[in-house]
């Protein structure tokens, strides 16, 4: 059977459907690039934004003109709330499958020509489930995503998260690593840790130390595997930055120096009501200390929500300040929008649409000038990437990114290949990419 997937959300769901395509194609099956050419549409869902969920129901919506003959299918978190729904009102929709099930996807198309609809959503407690796919080589050969643990306990009141991914599920460092080393034989270069809040990694059960970090220490090992040149990580939660993950995040080179922090609000009063454990100073002194272990050379990216139910305009001013403070090279922005089953979704959703839209647009602007502010910093240096191939808007230059996550398009006059770590030099930059030249000596 031929089948193609449509990703929406997180680079686990992006991990997740490189799963499910590796799966399927041990299974027999092959793998196309368009809906067009497929029998099996499988989309890849997510809930924990109303417009991601949309975007897919809109989806399946249009597709129905093409049904005839063809099977489809929904997975990850739209699936896991609203799988039974879903099924129930969309008529060519033939199964959804859970987050913990995609270990049984290869069965569960194996009979969809006996014609009955499928809703397979209960949560495995197996730890190791995240690495069903360490056989996988990356189609792009030289980065890889590599799901270190599932799920999560924070319970933040505007998220569905836990609820959709479960608990928090930690894998054993030696499948991890053992993951890591098979990538690394196989050619990848750059990992990207992944988990819905990374940092809590093998925290379960831990008392919490600012000297004990089971993440740092996976980190660190991690470094050691040959051929593996840069670690990136995400999602990674504040309450769990203590001393030994900065300083091994300062003092660990292939550690990249380019941290996804999330903010929510820069309010106490909003934080507390989001049940986010921490204050606006606990999360700046997490900020300055990495500054300031890492000589400034570190590069930050963020999760805002403005409009989240009851913040007022001194609220938003605070979460402002914060953004002008620390510089962020990216934010995530997002209109507060209630999701069903969380605790947020039983507040009055009191904040108008239009005001919220005002915010967003007001932080975007903020972002887009600090994101300029530090690119043109770095006018004048020479910076080494890592190729990635051809640039998507102009095929005639090559592009690549920096430790601190930039993207750089240069010209490709010395014959690099995707995966080469290239010394460029750097002319101009915008808000969003820089521009330069290869440094041949």
């Amino acid at each position: 059977m031929k089948f193609y997937i449509k990703t929406y959300g997180c680079q686990m769901n992006e991990r997740d459907s490189e799963a499910a395509a590796a799966m399927l194609l041990d299974d027999g099956h092959l793998q196309v690039h368009s809906e067009e050419e497929a029998d099996l549409i499988l989309f890849n869902t997510c809930s924990v934004r109303e417009q991601a969920e949309l975007k897919a129901i809109g989806k399946l919506s249009i597709l129905k003109k093409q049904s005839s003959g063809k099977f489809f299918g929904i997975m990850g978190c739209m699936a896991q709330s609203r799988g039974e729904e879903l099924l129930k009102k969309i008529p060519h929709l033939n199964f959804a499958l859970g987050t913990d099930k995609i270990h049984e996807l290869p069965e569960i198309v194996r009979q969809l020509r006996k014609g009955s609809k499928t809703a397979d959503l209960e949560h495995d407690n197996i730890q190791d489930a995240a690495g069903l796919d360490s056989h996988l080589v990356p189609v792009n050969g030289f980065k890889a995503y590599v799901s270190i643990m599932r799920g999560c306990d924070r319970f933040c009141t505007y998220c569905i998260v836990p609820y959709v991914r479960g608990r928090e599920r930690s894998r054993s460092p030696e499948a991890v690593l053992e993951e890591i080393r098979a990538l690394a034989k196989a050619g990848v270069k750059e990992v990207m840790l992944l988990g819905q809040n990374v940092a809590a990694y093998g925290t379960k059960g831990l008392k919490m130390d600012p000297d004990v970090s089971p993440f740092a220490d996976l980190l660190e090992e991690t470094a050691k595997i040959e051929g593996i040149e840069r670690i990136r990580f995400t999602s990674p939660h504040p309450a769990f930055f203590n001393k030994r993950l900065i300083e091994c995040i300062a003092n660990t080179p292939k550690v990249c120096k380019y941290v996804h922090l999330p903010l929510q609000s820069g309010s106490d009063r909003i934080l507390k009501a989001m049940n986010r454990p921490y204050t606006a100073e606990e999360y700046m002194n997490i900020v300055r200390s990495l500054k300031e272990k890492c000589n400034g050379n570190i590069a930050f990216s963020t999760d805002i929500i403005v409009g989240f139910p009851g913040e007022t305009e001194e609220d938003f001013e605070m979460t402002r300040k914060i953004m002008e403070e620390v510089e962020y090279d990216l934010a995530y922005i997002f209109k507060y929008s209630p999701r069903k089953g969380t605790k947020a979704s039983q507040m009055e959703d009191d904040v108008p649409k239009e005001v919220k839209e005002e915010r967003n647009q007001i932080l975007l602007k903020e972002l887009e000038k600090s994101s300029q502010k530090e690119n043109l910093r770095a006018v004048g240096k020479t910076l080494e990437l890592l190729a990635e191939g051809p640039s998507r808007r102009n095929a005639a230059r090559w592009c690549g990114r920096t430790d601190q996550n930039k993207l750089a398009v240069f010209e490709n006059t010395t014959g690099v290949k995707v995966g080469d770590k290239v010394m460029v030099h750097i002319d101009r930059a915008t808000s969003m990419t820089l521009f330069g030249t290869i440094v041949t000596d």
